[in-house]
């Protein structure tokens, strides 16, 4: 496979010097791991760890593990992406696109109420990618896609109950944020006062660990932990819902919709994968509505084709630095890195016995850079989102030059919110 022969190439041209640093990484809640995975399992060490190559490599072995596991739901695209098995999407069809389509023989599902997606299924022996190609030529005025499913760690549910979520604020310029992801074990002690809205999985909670180290970072609190935003309200989606079809650009597309309608201003995606023409129109009229769209870069190693949704133009892509301030080995470069946070040597709520653990990865990264611009952007707006990046900027550290680099963007932020490790051993 090319992808993985540039990741293996990019890990063994890493110095020597830091060898021990690259090498010995956090095996818990890495930022993309499938569903089940071992690596995911407890193991009763709080600083539990495992090399370089594993992390690096964890996304192209989800996708390869889902497509092998889920074959009856999923199937690779041409370039070996999963999809979801005989279903395209369109945007905003027109009537004659959907005649188009229905005359082909597919089925139009009912979308989301207001969304500018809707689901197209295929007939079950038919191609899908074939189906895809025949709709773009039927209606070539159309935008039509596969229903790609992007990847993030997802934990099997901890089988705890969850309190109701507090009231949250409706005052125009109350503090919230946003999250898409995979669900929030609610009943931790992080967010004993947290006010979180959840959205998805019809109204039932399918805590993971990955949401739940995610969202503590945002709005978490306790005696030995403080999230960057605990006294902001937190709009959780959860995509997954412990779903092999959970974190497609259908679910995404429809969590986005339902945060436009909240008005909440900044939201964070600690997810990845290819890119979509579908997704990539939902991104641009979030941001040309005055939306921050904050998402973690990556962890497929710098020499790796960029991913999305951080490599979308206006989206704030979020890399990961170490306590030095150094990028993560495994973290991508180019110009989609805007910003760049801890995603290092730092410990999060987890999900079991012992309830915090370390992460690593941008996934981390990213949700702390979220939570800092939601305090300056409380409502959606383009000169408003301007101004936030710019102050974010003023402010970021570990770039003197104050001009966007490949690893870094305009620097560092949050360094303060890293919670060390060694205060929880």
């Amino acid at each position: 496979m090319p992808i993985r022969s540039l990741l293996v190439a990019a890990i063994c041209l890493l110095g020597a010097a830091d060898a021990s640093a690259q090498l010995r990484l956090p095996s818990v809640q890495l930022p993309q791991l499938p569903l089940n995975s071992p690596l995911l399992r407890d193991t009763g060490r709080l600083l539990d760890r495992t090399d370089l190559a594993n992390l690096a490599t964890a996304r192209l072995d989800q996708v390869a593990n889902l497509l092998r596991q889920h074959r009856d739901v999923l199937e690779p695209d041409p370039r070996g992406d999963p999809v979801v098995r005989h279903e395209i999407l369109a945007w905003s069809p027109s009537e004659a696109g959907l005649a188009a389509a229905r005359a082909a023989g597919l089925i139009v599902v009912d979308a989301e109420p207001g969304a500018s997606t809707v689901v197209l299924r295929v007939p079950g022996q038919v191609d899908t990618a074939a189906m895809l190609e025949r709709l773009r030529q039927l209606d070539p005025d159309g935008v039509y896609d596969f229903n790609h499913v992007y990847t993030s760690s997802a934990a099997q549910p901890s089988g705890a109950g969850s309190d109701a979520p507090q009231a949250l604020p409706r005052a125009a310029h109350a503090l919230k944020v946003g999250l898409v992801d995979s669900g929030i074990a609610r009943d931790h002690e992080v967010f004993e006062q947290a006010r979180i809205q959840p959205w998805g999985c019809d109204g039932r909670d399918h805590p993971s660990a990955h949401g739940t180290a995610v969202a503590a970072l945002m709005v978490g609190r306790s005696a030995r932990f403080r999230g960057v935003a605990p006294q902001a309200a937190l709009y959780a989606a959860d995509i997954y819902c412990d779903s092999p079809a959970g974190g497609s650009a259908a679910r995404i597309a429809a969590a986005l919709d339902w945060l436009a309608r909240e008005q909440v201003a900044v939201i964070n995606l600690s997810l990845v994968g290819p890119p979509n023409q579908i997704l990539e129109r939902v991104v641009a009229g979030m941001i040309k509505r005055g939306h921050l769209l904050v998402a973690a870069v990556g962890n497929d190693g710098p020499a790796a084709p960029p991913l999305y949704p951080a490599s979308y133009p206006g989206v704030v892509g979020v890399s990961g630095v170490d306590k030095r301030g150094q990028p993560l080995p495994e973290a991508a470069r180019g110009p989609q890195v805007m910003f760049a946070a801890p995603g290092n040597q730092m410990v999060s709520a987890a999900i079991g016995n012992p309830p915090y653990r370390t992460v690593r990865g941008t996934s981390f990264a990213s949700p702390l850079v979220a939570a800092l611009l939601a305090d300056a952007l409380r409502q959606p707006s383009l000169e408003g989102a301007r101004q936030a990046i710019a102050d974010a900027a003023k402010a970021a550290s570990g770039n003197p030059s104050g001009v966007q680099n490949p690893e870094l963007g305009y620097g560092v932020l949050g360094a303060k919110f890293r919670a060390d490790p060694s205060a929880f051993r």
